[in-house]
């Protein structure tokens, strides 16, 4: 991952439709482990699923539209994005809560 300037991007997403039971973590995570970022996605109790990423610019923009569509078996009804102060993730590496 790039080091915290200008070029790093920090977003939370909120992902909802059936997003849930659909390999939406899985391959989520499989795709922002592809971009080299680091940063969580989790099921929430509501049927969302909560994303927090961190990396270079372009490659979080990648995650971002990648998250309006998502794996087939899914179907995304909307993306709640909001921008973080670039840095602020401390994480190593892109993870899978349970």
């Amino acid at each position: 991952m790039a080091d915290t300037d200008s070029r790093t991007r920090t977003i939370h997403a909120l992902v909802s439709g059936r997003v849930q039971g659909v390999g939406f973590r899985f391959h989520c995570a499989q795709e922002a482990q592809g971009l080299g970022l680091v940063g969580e996605v989790r099921n929430l109790p509501d049927g969302d699923v909560e994303v927090l990423a961190q990396g270079p610019a372009d490659d979080v923009a990648r995650l971002v539209a990648w998250l309006y569509h998502g794996p087939d078996w899914a179907s995304v009804t909307g993306v709640r994005l909001t921008e973080r102060r670039a840095g602020s993730l401390r994480a190593r590496r892109f993870d899978i809560s349970y």
